[in-house]
């Protein structure tokens, strides 16, 4: 049985409980390693050494940042008494998403799990959430999820994908989940076309995805919708998928509306966005 490597960012919210449920979901069927990552928010004159000592540059009051250190400690403790002494727990300094991924990224995790309280509007577009900014700029494949999956049966998987010009992607965490859970992959492509004249073709070129991608259980769709966004909400809507996995070229922001990034904020499923090799 393959090993999940998996990176927890917490800031002790209920999202990062939920976070925790999901994994605990696949705890049941793979072997996890699990870490919790604390980033304390302070300015780069801020460091830690590799004894824990704080230090400043002296504008900002080192007694504050070792309460506030001292504080993280204790709830990071805390975890293991609620979890288990098998979670590994980590405490970092540094802006937060930075930190995330400068150490999800070092340390060679499979997956990085985070809750998410959504954004729409307003905030959406002028600032997006940590777990958008993650997703973007992320190597390593975020699950997202907004509230508690716990009651999660994992049966089939969504990959949402413009299939075109079909090309080996980074699909090994997709593999392992399939592995596990004995799932079937369901490969959808959402046109603004003629859905029966594309289909053949479509079709066609999820076959040799597959083929690239050695996807063995799988099965096509395709539909026609206005964007991507609400194509994976009406198909859900046809046939209910249990995870979404999505892949995302690291675009998003005010001049970039990311169909990734917007299925993270408006959909309560579990998603698995990954970066794209095209």
């Amino acid at each position: 049985m393959e090993n999940l490597k998996i990176l927890i960012p917490t800031d002790f919210s209920v999202q990062a409980e939920f976070a925790y449920l999901m994994v605990k979901k696949l705890e049941e069927k793979t072997s996890t390693e699990i870490h919790f990552l604390h980033v304390l928010d302070v300015p780069d004159t801020v460091t830690m050494d590799e004894g824990g000592n704080i230090q400043t540059c002296g504008e900002i009051d080192v007694n504050y940042v070792i309460k506030q250190q001292e504080i993280a400690e204790r709830k990071l403790a805390n975890l293991k008494t609620l979890y288990g002494s098998h979670i590994q727990t980590n405490l970092v300094l540094g802006k937060l998403t930075d930190a995330i991924l400068n150490f999800s990224e070092a340390n060679h995790f499979d997956m990085i799990v985070m809750g998410t309280k959504g954004a729409w509007g307003i905030k959406e577009k002028l600032s997006g959430s940590e777990t958008q900014i993650i997703a973007r700029k992320s190597r390593i494949p975020l699950l997202s999820l907004m509230c508690d999956r716990s009651d999660l049966v994992i049966k089939n998987i969504l990959l949402v994908h413009d299939f075109s010009n079909p090309a080996p992607e980074d699909l090994k965490l997709m593999h392992k989940l399939i592995g596990a859970f004995g799932t079937t992959l369901h490969l959808l492509q959402i046109t603004s076309g003629n859905v029966d004249t594309e289909k053949a073709t479509v079709e066609g070129n999820m076959k040799k995805f597959a083929a690239l991608n050695n996807i063995d259980n799988f099965e096509c769709h395709l539909i026609n919708d206005k964007d991507v966004e609400n194509g994976v909400i009406h198909f859900n809507q046809m046939i209910n998928m249990d995870i979404i996995c999505i892949g995302t070229h690291g675009k998003g922001g005010v001049f970039h509306q990311s169909a990734t990034e917007k299925l993270i904020n408006h959909l309560f499923k579990p998603i698995i966005s990954f970066q794209l090799n095209n």
